[in-house]
């Protein structure tokens, strides 16, 4: 949250106003963004609304000029303002939050901006943040809602290059061969890892599977990405023999007939499965195979992209497997196997 609990609460919540609410279905409908990042966007103009109704309502500093008019109607919050920094008692003042937001600035983000500053968030969150509410000011200068994006002169905080964690070889063998293969739910988690490192897919492509997305003959998966993009991606024998296992355990069981037929994987219940579950099985075969609990599922995908690489595949083959929509996005595995060369030489020459 942008604001803790000690400072305000705004009421009601977000999807009470109209303009938020038409650029979610604009993400969800148009752009086909997944419904996770529509909600983490929700979430972060939820919190500028509550950032926008704190200085609409505390005094803090001179309102914003006269809102433009437009066809939207407006929505009204009621922003919570504290009567003393020691105390949680608050006062209710009604603000037109639509309009509000239509009349933001570019001063109102560098306030915000300063803000956060305050507040200690990192840059990536800050980063985050902005890049949230430049789509959104996009959107509403393409609807006509606004003459310019408020956030266009704004620059974004340069941000610390981090390159992601990825196991080993060894390490990636030792998680895979933990779930116990002869139960229905050991096979199925047995198979989920496999097809993990072997495809490189999203957590969230791999519970959108369906039992017909596999080829075992061709060998290729066919993945439906973001933004509802389509690609089929090659599949290992190894990853193919043990989902061929799972599925052959999950007919014989007399309960299979009450399954979703159509979803590869799906929990004890028949149900398909959810990312969440996803994370909960990972951290226990984790924790048995006695690996780094940070570990999460999409350290398997760094780990296909990194071992890919390392093994001589090109960055345009690794881009396309990926399903990375700019090269960019995958250069940044490249960072991982000059550390790793470099370290190799390092260790092995004689003047290093």
């Amino acid at each position: 949250m942008w604001l803790g609990i000690r400072r305000f609460t705004v009421i009601p919540t977000m999807t009470e106003n109209r303009l938020v609410i038409e650029f979610l279905n604009y993400l969800n409908h148009e752009r086909h963004f997944s419904p996770h990042t529509a909600k983490c966007y929700g979430a972060d103009l939820t919190q500028f609304c509550a950032y926008l109704s704190r200085d609409a309502t505390s005094g803090e500093r001179p309102p914003a000029a006269e809102p433009p008019k437009s066809g939207l109607g407006s929505d009204s919050a009621y922003g919570v303002v504290p009567q003393s920094a020691s105390t949680l008692t608050t006062v209710a003042v009604k603000i037109d939050l639509t309009q509000r937001l239509l009349a933001v600035t570019a001063e109102d983000v560098k306030s915000l901006l300063g803000f956060l500053g305050e507040q200690n968030y990192s840059k990536s969150t800050i980063a985050r943040k902005l890049a949230t509410l430049r789509s959104f000011y996009r959107f509403c200068v393409r609807r006509n809602y606004v003459p310019a994006n408020p956030l266009a002169s704004i620059r974004m905080p340069k941000q610390e290059k981090r390159l992601p964690k990825f196991l080993n070889v060894a390490e990636v063998n030792r998680l895979l061969q933990t779930p116990d293969g002869s139960t229905l739910l050991g096979a199925r988690d047995r198979a989920m890892l496999e097809v993990m490192y072997s495809t490189g897919i999203r957590v969230s492509e791999l519970v959108a599977l369906d039992v017909d997305d596999i080829d075992f003959t061709a060998q290729l998966v066919r993945v439906r990405g973001k933004g509802k993009k389509q690609r089929n991606t090659p599949i290992g024998p190894t990853a193919l023999g043990t989902i061929n296992m799972y599925l052959e355990t999950r007919r014989a069981d007399a309960r299979s007939a009450s399954f979703d037929q159509q979803a590869l994987f799906v929990n004890k219940h028949g149900q398909r499965l959810s990312t969440r579950s996803v994370r909960r099985k990972l951290d226990k075969y984790l924790s048995i195979a006695g690996l780094d609990p940070a570990i999460s599922p999409h350290t398997l995908r760094h780990s296909f992209a990194t071992h890919m690489l390392d093994k001589g595949a090109d960055l345009r083959s690794v881009q396309e497997l990926l399903g990375h929509q700019s090269i960019s996005t995958t250069q940044i595995y490249t960072h991982l196997t000059a550390e790793k060369m470099k370290a190799s030489y390092d260790e092995a020459h004689p003047r290093s």
